[in-house]
């Protein structure tokens, strides 16, 4: 396990009530009532929360990966995630899909960057050989 040297930033929240409560950051940046997946009430869940969190954090390891090849990423760079909330023998498990949106790259360089990204992104890192996890490009 690796143990960070420097700390760049904590995020720091205060979550009430679990899925049926509410998060809160420290700053007041983040506000959120919770909800049960699927529950059609008022607020997100932690599966959605962690998608967008992956995709922010990996579109920011494509745009590393790209100054490394000097690439020039198209504004309309997108990450697609979906996370899985499901079971396997009773026990709780996440799997996800990363479906990566580079528009008017070549697929071999769109690729490169994707591998590279998801080499570097620390969301990457904290599931690799944790949870399966799926990375398409598209065009």
């Amino acid at each position: 396990m690796t143990k960070i040297d420097k700390v760049l930033y904590t995020g720091k929240t205060r979550t009430t009530g679990g899925r049926d409560g509410a998060s809160r950051s420290d700053d007041g940046e983040l506000d959120i009532k919770l909800s049960p997946p699927g529950s059609a009430r008022p607020g997100t869940n932690p599966e959605q929360l962690f998608a967008a969190g992956w995709s922010a954090c990996f579109i920011g390891a494509i745009g590393i990966a790209a100054g490394k090849l000097k690439v020039k990423l198209p504004a309309e760079t997108a990450v697609n995630a979906e996370v899985d909330l499901g079971t396997t023998d009773g026990d709780y498990f996440l799997q996800a899909r990363l479906k990566v949106s580079l528009p008017g790259i070549e697929a071999d360089v769109a690729k490169a960057l994707v591998d590279e990204a998801h080499r570097t992104c620390p969301y990457s890192k904290a599931t690799r050989g944790n949870i399966h996890v799926e990375l398409t490009v598209a065009g």
